[in-house]
């Protein structure tokens, strides 16, 4: 190849094999592709070691896509289960799979994932830098931490979250302004602790330069991390918050000029109304860079919810502009999710992402949604499971309240508006009662 990473290849003017399949994927002019690679503002996370992956792009003016997390934790060690999360994921339809395992052979796990797994395949190298070298945290060496970065670019992973933005200059910043919820990011947490007990800068941040040099190499995309995201609306859009993202956009300018691909990471708990305003002001710090939201979610009272005050949130970044969706589960602040809590979790978001792809006008958006409507007004039931993001619960919904004529539903009944204009538009009597 005469090109180091996607974005170098479209600043050349090369029409990459990636660049056709997203091209085609998302019916996109593929020299507009190209441009919106070149700039920075669409990426395809696409390792040149992760040989089985299905490629797709990130960027506000594509399909939204969705992430899921996974991964072992102490109290959850079973790696046969997370492989079965991740399959029943790409099933369904995810673009996205993070690793966030913090417990046994992650190694193991990761080089499975990006051997077998076709989804694009994300890692948090400050957890597993924990988890591999067995030792207290402030022994880890600020090489030590850079040589993760590079173990698991080798192994194949597509993007990575570095928490590069919280520096010592931040970290002050967030000292001398308290928050209710100090910091909730694990990896940005445990840089912070790092750093306290040192006195050291932030390595990642420090060597920023040799990281890049990593990235570019391997064609590893940037996920460059929040690690002041809030961890409640009170928090959030505040001092701490802000502060880290004027650092993340001086640093995805310095990933541009390596032509290293860049995911802005963003909230965390935000209420609604600070939602539209937070997502331009990345989109104007970062200078378009793909925004990777948490949610948001707009409310903190949910848990064994937040799912959906995630979708909720999640709907309206995505529709301003987020491109990427971190999808949360009913079971998030409470524990490691089940395999039900990951299937809850990417229907919302998968909800959440197609609700704002009809309101971006993303092309083909509505298409499903026509046949849908279609589907209704002729009373197709076989049709409308077929449409359905979900079409095994809607059978089942169907099934256990299975009405008397099978042209309606329990609801309605002979009520039903649909099949009585139907037959009224059709010249027919409608007597409802004596039906």
């Amino acid at each position: 190849m005469n090109y180091t990473t996607q974005m170098n290849a479209a600043k050349k003017g090369i029409i990459t094999p990636e660049m056709k399949i997203v091209a085609a994927k998302e019916k996109m002019n593929i020299e507009e592709l190209k441009t919106l690679i070149a700039q920075g503002k669409v990426v395809i996370p696409a390792n040149k070691y992760h040989t089985c992956i299905n490629v797709n792009g990130i960027g506000s003016m594509l399909k939204t896509k969705i992430n899921v997390n996974l991964g072992t934790s102490r109290d959850w060690k079973d790696l046969d289960m997370e492989l079965k999360k991740a399959n029943d994921a790409v099933n369904m339809g995810v673009e996205s799979i993070m690793d966030l395992s913090s417990y046994g052979d992650t190694q193991k796990f990761r080089r499975k994932l990006t051997k077998e797994c076709p989804a694009i395949i994300g890692t948090v190298p400050i957890y597993d830098a924990v988890v591999y070298y067995h030792k207290p945290l402030k022994e880890i060496t600020a090489r030590q931490w850079i040589d993760i970065v590079e173990m698991h670019a080798r192994d194949g992973v597509d993007f990575m979250t570095i928490h590069v933005g919280i520096n010592k200059n931040t970290a002050q910043r967030f000292k001398e302004n308290k928050r209710l919820t100090n910091i909730v990011s694990r990896g940005g947490s445990i840089i912070f602790a790092w750093m306290e007990m040192t006195g050291q800068e932030n390595p990642f941040y420090e060597y920023y330069d040799e990281i890049l040099d990593i990235c570019q190499k391997y064609d590893v995309t940037m996920s460059l991390g929040d690690a002041c995201r809030p961890g409640s609306i009170e928090d959030a859009g505040d001092i701490s918050q802000i502060e880290e993202l004027v650092t993340l956009g001086e640093l995805t300018k310095r990933a541009w000029q390596k032509d290293v691909q860049v995911i802005v990471e963003g909230p965390g708990h935000m209420a609604l109304n600070q939602i539209e305003a937070n997502i331009k002001i990345q989109q104007t710090i970062c200078q378009g860079a793909p925004f990777y939201v948490l949610g948001p979610l707009v409310t903190d009272i949910a848990p064994g919810y937040d799912h959906i005050t995630a979708a909720i949130g999640g709907a309206l970044a995505a529709a301003n502009g987020a491109a990427f969706l971190c999808y949360v589960t009913p079971a998030e602040h409470l524990r490691l999710p089940d395999l039900n809590d990951v299937k809850e979790g990417i229907i919302a978001s998968k909800i959440a992402a197609h609700a704002a792809d009809i309101a971006k006008g993303i092309k083909g958006a509505k298409d499903l949604d026509y046949q849908m409507s279609c589907a209704r007004k002729n009373l197709d039931w076989e049709k409308m499971f077929e449409l359905a993001i979900d079409p095994k619960k809607a059978r089942t919904y169907r099934q256990q309240a299975k009405p008397e004529k099978e042209d309606t539903c329990s609801m309605c009944g002979n009520f039903c508006a649909i099949k009585n204009m139907n037959r009224i538009l059709n010249g027919e009597i409608v007597n409802i009662y004596d039906e």
